[in-house]
């Protein structure tokens, strides 16, 4: 149950500056999810998030590689809502179910490269982005690139900002996403 202190909007209730965006998420998505009727509230974390989003799938990394950032942050995080949506983005994108189970678990995953890209995201939210030079060394080792550096601070801030907001309004999960509903390890 939401936190009664945070309303879930409508496009009829909510501010209108979060009105435009709430109608492109919906023609987007074909619904309105209830964590954005819930961010609505403010409408420039809304915006802010989704712009952030929306720049952060334009950069160098792959597709997979974005979801791992993703995933990595998001259990990290705790944010179950998070968890489930990017879990079900990997499901439809026919990922490896060992990947997303690993992800999922916040475990080493199967693939070296991918893996040291769990990692460094890990590290860039342990060091606050003060990446010590062995971490960063394995993680351009494995094949990315200094840019690559940049893009995941990128999704880790995008990310802080969804599981932290998530959180904060208590984001129930959606039916669609039920079947991907995710805990923390206890």
């Amino acid at each position: 149950m939401s936190r009664p202190v945070f309303t879930a909007h409508t496009p009829d209730t909510a501010p209108a500056a979060a009105r435009p965006t709430m109608a492109g998420v919906h023609r987007r998505l074909g619904h309105l999810p209830t964590a954005v009727a819930l961010m609505a509230e403010s409408p420039e974390l809304l915006k802010g998030f989704l712009t952030a989003s929306a720049t952060f799938e334009s950069t160098d990394l792959d597709p997979v590689a974005r979801e791992v950032v993703v995933l990595t942050v998001a259990t990290r995080n705790e944010c179950h809502v998070c968890v489930a949506m990017h879990t079900a983005t990997l499901t439809s994108a026919d990922a490896a179910p060992e990947l997303v189970a690993a992800l999922r678990a916040g475990t080493e995953l199967p693939d070296p490269r991918l893996e040291a890209l769990r990692r460094f995201t890990l590290a860039v939210l342990d060091h606050r982005g003060a990446v010590p030079d062995d971490e960063l060394r394995a993680f351009l080792d494995a094949g990315f690139r200094p840019r690559h550096a940049l893009d995941v601070v990128l999704g880790v801030g995008t990310y802080t900002i969804s599981t932290f907001a998530n959180r904060l309004i208590d984001a129930p999960l959606d039916p669609p996403l039920a079947a991907y509903a995710w805990r923390p390890a206890a």
